[in-house]
Formats: structure tokens, C-alpha cells, sequence
């Protein structure tokens, strides 16, 4: 081999080997393992982005390509302080190399739970990172050399000060050789000489007039007066411009333009911020507007198949209610539910009425919604439709303890409630691909949707009828989506 290659390789080698990820193992379960790239860390103030990735023991199958894969990287975004998590991208492997299927997700932030495997990520890049020797003395040298900068501005404005040069005199101010050696000519103009060199009476002018009196008749004199000798007359101004109608050149720059209602800046049920605006707010609620595979749909026409039973581990626990100002939300203790051999996590429940999602063109009283979210980020909802019949203990339990205001949450120190019970007798559902049906209307959303409604209280309903009459996204259309139907 000749003697620069070898060098060139000896040279590129250290340098691809940086470039790869590095690998750090953060946790080790039953069944996977979660590894982070410290390579890819990115960090911005109290936002951390990094890429990290779940490597599983036994291979899952990809239900929209239905191909095998045994890893899942994902581009996750944390809020050190919010503690929140957002995820950006999400690829599905077989191996290191070979994909299976990648895509981009414009997620929203939600809040990471304690002892999940995105605690335990976000644990290990929000600390502080350590400086190094040579970084710490390059900073320190940085500092020093900005001390210098300002030391020197500072004693050359004093030096500025000590030499100020003396005013000017105008030749208004000046007299005899001084005012033919002014720098700077007078600005006032100078109308004496050309006063003395006047002999004729002065033209007849108006006698100023009291206010209530009548004001006197101007008469001309008869004889013409005589015509002045030629002499310097002074400059003539410039012929004043006519004043503008608005009575200010400030307002002549502004130009007449129909007013346009503004948008609000927030997003809402009903009115300018309501769901037909929602993709007008921010352009991150994008897919509110051109999304394809949108929440809620009316769910009709699905193909009636043998649906894998949903393995639901709930479980009686303390929880948080929270009035959002949109809805009444509710955060349990640790609950899940296993689907397809992939677990996802409770991470919330709200509430709507009425019902968002319609079943053969019927819409219920109210429905609750209980998010999920998976190791991999993706989430999944299943949906519990609520029809006015006889009081629900678990719905009496949430509202005997309803925040005052909003904005406000509660959290009962011994009250505990059974989210199992809570569930009709039959766990039988609807599936579909779909979406958040709150901006940023997040796609990639797995609904699950219990066919067997739960009975509420018409009181029960009458009271969050109080709080929120309306507040239930229109149903989107189905666009040729499969729909599920257990049999």
C-alpha cells in the first residue's frame, strides 16, 4: 500500500468513528433494553434532543407494513423543567441497518411519568453536563478576553470626552473679520439691512380686533406708494405645503385598509378559535386542517372480524382531577392495558359532550377518553361511550371532588377509584388509525372504541353540562380507513 494512503486511512478512521453513534445503555428489562445516542444530544436552554432507541428480545410485526422488526429508534424532544416529552421522529429496524419503516411526527408535548422508561431517559440528559479541563479554561479565557473588550470601550469614551472640540461660531453670532471667517453660516435669516434700505410706509394691515367687537373696514390709499429702490431682499421661504386632511404627516403614511377580525392566539370549541381555524392558529396544528387519517369519524361499514381481547391491567388508585379550562381531566396511578404484545400506558382521561365519535350516525350523551402511550411513543385511545341511564359510581367519585376554578386541580389524599369497574361488562371494540381530536391533531393514533356503552346519571351529565355544554370536535372524514369491528 503506498505510504499516503495509509496515512489518509490512519487519518479518516478516527474521524468515522466519531461520527457514529455511541451507544449508552440507560435501562434493562424483561424483554428490552433502552440505549441513547450521546452523540446526537442536542441542548437549547432546558430542551434537551436526543435520539434513543428500545431493542427488543423477541420480534414484533409493524401493522401498517406487516413487516418483523426488532428495534425502534426514536427523535425525542424534553422539557428538563416541564418535565414534558414530544416525540419528532420514530423508526421501526430489523437490525442496525436495514429499515423497515420511518416517519416523521408532529407530536405534542405530554407529561413523563415517574419510573417509565422516559424517566429514566430523561433523567440521564437533563443533567448538567460536566466541562472538561480544556473547556473549562477556554471559557475562562473567553470571559477574560470580553473584560478586556469592555475595559478598552470604556477608556476610549473617557479619551472622547477629554478632547471634545470646542462649538462653532455662526456668523449670526459674529461681527466684522469674524463673521467673514465663520465656519457655519447663520440659520436665522438676517432681515435688517433690507428693513433700512425700505423707505416706503408699510402696506396697510388689518387693526386687530376684539372678540366682541365688529371687525374695522381696509381702505386703500388713493396715491400709489412710491416703488422702493432696488436692494437685497431677503431669501423667500419656500411656499408652505397644504396641510394634510389628517392634520398630521404621521397619519398620511397610513393607508385606509379594511379591518380583518384577528385570530385568537388559542384555540377553542366554539367562535374564531373554533375546530375550522384550528390549522389557521399555529402552523404546527397543520394536520388539523390537511390531515388524511383525522378523529373522531362516524364508525360505520367495518369488516366484523375476531378481534384480539384487550388484556386490561387497571387497577384501583389514587388519582388528580384537573378542570383544563376545555375539558375535566384525570391522572391515575399506574395503569395499562396490553394489545398485539405491546403495552401502553394510562396517561390521562378527559371527558366530552357530546360523545365525539359517532357509531352508524349515532352520537351519545358524553364520552371519556383514556390516552395511552406506548415505549415507543405511539398512543393509543380507547373510548368509553356514555348514555344517560343510572348513577356511575366512578363519575360521582371524580365529580364529588371537582376543582372551584379552572385551571385548578385536586388531588383527594385517601380517595381511590377502580378504573376496571368503570369499564362496560363487555370489552368488545372498534379499531382505527386516527388522530388526536385536540390540536395539534396529532396522526398515528390507535382507537379503540368499546362498543358497549357505560350508564352515567342525568344529573351526573347535567353537571359537566354546567362546566362545558359543547366541547366535541366534528367528525372528519373516514377517507377510506379500514375499520375493525369485533364480532
Amino acid at each position: 500500500m503506498h505510504p499516503s494512503i495509509a496515512v489518509a486511512l490512519a487519518l479518516t478512521l478516527p474521524l468515522a468513528t466519531h461520527a457514529a453513534p455511541t451507544w449508552q445503555n440507560v435501562s434493562s428489562e424483561p424483554g428490552k433494553r433502552i440505549e441513547l445516542d450521546r452523540t446526537s444530544i442536542k441542548r437549547a436552554g432546558a430542551t434537551v434532543e436526543v435520539l434513543s432507541r428500545m431493542i427488543l428480545d423477541k420480534e414484533l410485526v409493524d401493522v401498517r407494513s406487516g413487516l418483523p422488526y426488532q428495534i425502534i429508534e426514536v427523535v425525542t424532544r424534553y422539557d428538563c423543567t416541564a418535565r414534558n416529552a414530544n416525540t419528532i421522529k420514530r423508526s421501526f429496524k430489523k437490525g442496525d441497518s436495514a429499515v423497515v419503516r420511518e416517519e416523521d411526527i408532529n407530536g405534542t408535548d405530554l407529561p413523563v411519568r415517574s419510573g417509565t422508561l422516559d424517566d429514566k431517559v430523561l433523567r440521564e440528559v437533563c443533567r448538567p453536563p460536566k466541562d472538561s479541563q480544556a473547556e473549562l479554561a477556554a471559557k475562562a479565557g473567553e470571559a477574560a478576553g470580553q473584560l478586556r473588550q469592555a475595559n478598552e470601550a470604556l477608556l476610549k469614551q473617557e479619551m472622547a470626552k477629554a478632547t471634545k472640540p470646542a462649538p462653532l461660531k455662526t456668523a449670526e453670532h459674529s461681527t466684522g473679520e469674524e463673521a467673514a471667517k465663520a465656519v457655519v453660516p447663520a440659520i436665522r435669516p438676517n432681515l435688517k439691512p433690507a428693513a433700512e434700505a425700505a423707505k416706503t410706509p408699510p402696506a396697510p394691515t388689518e387693526t386687530p380686533v376684539a372678540a366682541d367687537s365688529k371687525p374695522p373696514v381696509v381702505v386703500a390709499s388713493s396715491k400709489p406708494a412710491p416703488r422702493p429702490l432696488p436692494t437685497a431682499q431677503p431669501r423667500k421661504a419656500a411656499p408652505a405645503k397644504a396641510a394634510a386632511k389628517n392634520d398630521g404627516y404621521m397619519l398620511e403614511l397610513v393607508h385606509s385598509e379594511p379591518i380583518r377580525p384577528k385570530l385568537p392566539s388559542d384555540w377553542s370549541y366554539d367562535g374564531a378559535g373554533g375546530p375550522d381555524n384550528w390549522g389557521r392558529l399555529d402552523p404546527r396544528n397543520s394536520l388539523c386542517a390537511n390531515g388524511q387519517r383525522q378523529s373522531p369519524i362516524d364508525i360505520r361499514d367495518g369488516i366484523k372480524v375476531d378481534v384480539e381481547p384487550i388484556r386490561f391491567n387497571y387497577r384501583p388508585s389514587r388519582f388528580r382531577i384537573a378542570d383544563s379550562g376545555r375539558t375535566v381531566e384525570v391522572f391515575l396511578g399506574d395503569n395499562s392495558f396490553t394489545l398485539t404484545g405491546k403495552s401502553y400506558t394510562l396517561q390521562q382521561i378527559n371527558f366530552h359532550r357530546p360523545s365525539e365519535e359517532r357509531i352508524d350516525g349515532r352520537r351519545f350523551d358524553m364520552s371519556a377518553h383514556l390516552v395511552h402511550r406506548a415505549d415507543d411513543g405511539q398512543l393509543a385511545v380507547i373510548a368509553v361511550l356514555l348514555e344517560q341511564g343510572a348513577e356511575n359510581p366512578f363519575i360521582q367519585t371524580l365529580w364529588n371532588n371537582l376543582p372551584l376554578e379552572k385551571h385548578l386541580s385536586v388531588e383527594p389524599p385517601a380517595t381511590t377509584v377502580d378504573l376496571d369497574a368503570f369499564l362496560p361488562a363487555s370489552r368488545n371494540y372498534y379499531a382505527y388509525m386516527g388522530s388526536l381530536t385536540t390540536p395539534p391533531c396529532t396522526e398515528g393514533v390507535l382507537w379503540l372504541v368499546l362498543k358497549q356503552p357505560v350508564a352515567v346519571s342525568p344529573a351526573q351529565i347535567d353537571i359537566f353540562s354546567r362546566l362545558y355544554r359543547h366541547n366535541a370536535r366534528p367528525t372528519q372524514p373516514v377517507a377510506g380507513r379500514l375499520i375493525k369491528e369485533g364480532r
